[in-house]
C-alpha cells in the first residue's frame, strides 16, 4: 500500500531492512521460547540497535504512517511501529499481536498464561498492568475506566487503522481528494468495514459525485448490521434518488 504512493520507489531496500532485523533476532534468540525474553529481544533489536521509535516531535507528519518512510526514517506512529514489531516476531515463529487501545496500540508477545505487553512507540518498553490501567485512564482524560481485557486486532483491522490515520490527517490538512483515495483503498482492502464506506460516500458527495456516493452507501448497506445506521443509509439513498 505504501508503494501506491511511491510508484517510482523500490521495495527491495525496505525488505532488506526487515530481513536484517529477522536475521539479527535469529542470531540472538537461539531456542528462546519465553515471552519476556522474546519481548526484550524485540526491544533490543528494533528499538535500540535499529533505532525504531515514536515520532514525538512531528507526530502528525504523514510520513509516520507510510511504511516505506517509517523504515527509512526509523520514526513512526504506534500502529506503524507495531506492524514492524509483530512482523519481525512472526518471522521467527513467535506469537505476537497488535492490541487495540483507544488512541494507541501496543504489542502482545507470547501466548502463554503470562504474555508480555510492549510499547513500540517507546522503544519496546514493557507495559505492566498498572501502567496499562494508567495509560487507558490518560486516553480517557482521567476518567476511571475498568480494564478487564484488551483485544487483539486482525491483520486487516490493523491496516484499516493505519489507513484511517492517514485519511483523517489528510482531510484535516485540507486534502479531501487524498482522503477519498485512502478511503477507496480501505473499501477495496477491507470491504466488510462499514465506516470506510460511510466516509467514502461523504467525500464523494462533497465532490459532487452522487452516483459514486449511492454506490458506496449501497455497499455499506450490505455489510452493516446496525439497524439505526441501516435506516439512516436508506433514508439518505432515497433522498439522493429523489434528486
Amino acid at each position: 500500500m505504501a508503494l501506491l504512493d511511491h510508484p517510482d520507489s523500490e521495495e527491495d531496500p525496505c525488505l532488506h531492512v526487515l530481513a536484517d532485523i529477522a536475521e539479527r533476532l535469529d542470531d540472538l534468540s537461539g531456542e528462546v521460547t519465553d515471552a519476556r525474553r522474546q519481548a526484550a529481544l524485540l526491544a533490543q533489536v528494533l528499538g535500540r540497535e535499529f533505532g525504531f521509535t515514536g515520532d514525538t516531535d512531528t507526530y502528525d507528519d504523514p510520513a509516520n504512517a507510510d511504511l516505506l518512510q517509517v523504515i527509512g526514517r526509523r520514526r513512526g506512529l504506534p500502529v506503524s511501529l507495531s506492524i514492524l514489531y509483530v512482523a519481525a516476531a512472526r518471522q521467527l515463529g513467535w506469537m505476537a499481536n497488535v492490541l487495540d487501545l483507544p488512541g494507541h496500540v501496543l504489542v502482545l508477545v507470547g501466548d502463554d498464561p503470562d504474555p508480555v505487553i510492549i510499547d513500540p512507540f517507546n522503544g519496546g518498553r514493557v507495559v505492566d498492568r498498572d501502567q496499562l490501567v494508567a495509560f487507558v485512564r490518560d486516553m480517557n482524560q482521567g476518567r476511571e475506566t475498568a480494564v478487564t481485557h484488551v483485544s487483539t486486532m486482525s491483520n486487516r483491522a490493523v491496516l484499516v487503522r493505519l489507513l484511517m490515520n492517514k485519511a483523517t490527517r489528510a482531510e484535516a490538512s485540507g486534502q479531501g481528494r487524498r482522503a477519498l483515495t485512502l478511503y477507496q483503498r480501505m473499501t477495496v482492502m477491507a470491504p466488510g468495514y462499514p465506516h470506510a464506506w460511510w466516509e467514502r460516500a461523504r467525500l464523494e458527495l462533497a465532490d459532487a459525485d452522487v452516483a459514486a456516493a449511492r454506490s458506496s452507501l449501497t455497499a455499506m448497506l450490505e455489510v452493516t448490521r446496525d439497524d439505526d445506521m441501516r435506516a439512516r443509509i436508506s433514508e439518505l439513498l432515497s433522498s439522493l434518488l429523489a434528486n
